[in-house]
Formats: C-alpha cells, sequence, structure tokens
C-alpha cells in the first residue's frame, strides 16, 4: 500500500496526520483510544469492532485535509 500525504494538525509533523491510499482509502494517524466507555460503545454497535479494528481519535480539524467527497 502506498500512502500519499495529505497534512497534519501536529507542529512536529508526527501525529494526527491524514493520509490517502493508492487502494482508494483514508489512513488516519493518531491516538489508539483507551476510554472503556468509548469502547464498549462502538462494541455495542452492530458488527462491534471486528478484529483487526480499533479507535483512533483524531482533532476535527484534521479532515480538513480530506478531498471533497471522501
Amino acid at each position: 500500500m502506498k500512502l500519499e500525504f495529505l497534512g497534519t494538525t501536529s507542529n512536529s509533523g508526527s501525529c494526527p496526520t491524514l493520509f490517502l491510499t493508492d487502494r482508494g482509502t483514508a489512513v488516519v494517524q493518531g491516538y489508539v483510544v483507551t476510554d472503556p466507555e468509548a469502547i464498549a460503545t462502538a462494541q455495542a454497535r452492530e458488527g462491534g469492532l471486528p478484529d483487526g479494528e480499533m479507535l483512533v481519535e483524531v482533532p476535527v480539524e484534521l479532515l480538513k485535509f480530506a478531498p471533497q467527497g471522501v
């Protein structure tokens, strides 16, 4: 998978960051959510949190780098 850097709201350029892939998907670099209540809420939804998936928290400002229509 190839990543194209779209933008970051970090002063150091490390995290959080938004990337676009060559597979037509987005990759978000952010902070892993460890709050038990938030995880329980996600797991309670239909489909829950499948193996290999996790919640990542990023500031809303990061989404300004997302292409229109994504």
